[in-house]
């Protein structure tokens, strides 16, 4: 089959276009025809080797988002048959293949069947952020009617999943956004205050916002000094959850605060096995949400086909993406 392989870590160029070996099936997998695929920031950080963890030895396929048709099931396999529409975060990480391949063998757990009102480039867009933000909202923060929950990067990949499903928790969703037209995207996906961070500060918004009291919950989706406003804006006792710590932070006004800190990392069922079928369940809500038309995701207008995957790099590197950047397997035309 063809797949983008990388040979080295580094910049965009190191994909390349080859011909490896199909997948072979094996017990609890299944073998999907991949149609799509999207792109997600720990793709770039892998590529460039700044993962060790969740690094897969080289050469190697990367990118984890998958949507596609099942294409043969292991006899132990029950959920799933020949034929189904599929997607997931399938793999793309030290231990598994990855989704720029004609062919993706994944762990069944780890799937579910694609909402029926999703084309295959909309699904596959949807697993890491929707999962991401379920797991901080849900499992983490617990979020409940009435609370103030402050969410940062309002319309990148995590950030826009994150307003629709606190949104339908019963929160009130506050987002911080960087400009007129993302402000506008924040507030059509559910979002009932949206801040301009460049114009305003962090004292002066929770001021407005809370009188002073601060946020519930400040979910962090950038990370970096991010993380230090978002102590900042945390109420009393309250929840900050970052999908982004691999930074030095001064944590006095964690402590001063009496603050909760999660870290997300929805990687570790891949890395280690344990929670795949916590995964899958939690995909199969998610899609129930979907086909209800609760929840959507948010593309980039502009999508590339695998054989292009050096640009959509670029494109997510370059910070002006809205949304997701959704792949299509152009392979087998090339």
């Amino acid at each position: 089959m063809k797949a983008m392989v990388i040979r080295e870590f580094g910049g965009p160029e190191v994909f390349k276009l080859e011909e490896v070996s199909k997948p072979t099936l094996k017990p609890g997998h299944v073998l999907i025809r991949v149609e799509a695929a999207c792109m997600n920031p720990i793709d770039v950080k892998i590529r460039g080797g700044l993962v060790k963890a969740a690094t897969e030895t080289l050469p190697a396929i990367l990118h984890g988002d998958v949507a596609g048709v099942v294409e043969a099931v292991a006899d132990d396999v029950e959920m799933l048959t020949v034929g189904d529409k599929v997607y997931g975060l399938g793999g793309g990480v030290k231990g598994t293949g990855g989704a720029l391949a004609e062919y993706m063998l994944v762990d069944a757990d780890l799937l579910a069947i694609k909402p029926k009102n999703l084309f295959m480039d909309e699904a596959a867009c949807c697993p890491v952020v929707a999962l991401t933000a379920w797991d901080a909202l849900v499992n983490r923060g617990k979020v409940q009617v009435g609370h103030r929950v402050l969410i940062h990067g309002a319309t990148g990949g995590v950030g826009h999943m994150a307003i629709q499903i606190a949104k339908h928790l019963g929160a009130e969703v506050y987002a911080t956004a960087s400009s007129d037209e993302k402000i506008k995207i924040a507030n059509k996906l559910g979002a009932h205050h949206v801040i301009n961070y460049k114009e305003t500060s962090v004292e002066e918004y929770v001021n407005q916002y809370t009188e002073g009291k601060g946020f519930d919950l400040v979910f962090d989706t950038v990370g970096g000094e991010n993380l230090d406003r978002s102590f900042e804006a945390a109420a009393m006792t309250g929840t900050v959850i970052s999908t982004n710590t691999r930074s030095t932070h001064d944590l006095s006004m964690l402590h001063a605060k009496g603050l909760n800190l999660h870290v997300v990392f929805l990687l570790l069922p891949l890395l280690h096995g344990s929670g795949r079928k916590e995964m899958g369940y939690t995909l199969r809500r998610i899609s129930q949400l979907i086909e209800q038309e609760i929840i959507k995701p948010l593309l980039d207008e502009k999508t590339y086909g695998f054989s292009e995957v050096s640009l959509a790099h670029r494109q997510l590197e370059s910070g002006q993406a809205i949304g997701k950047i959704a792949l299509f397997n152009d392979l087998a035309s090339k």
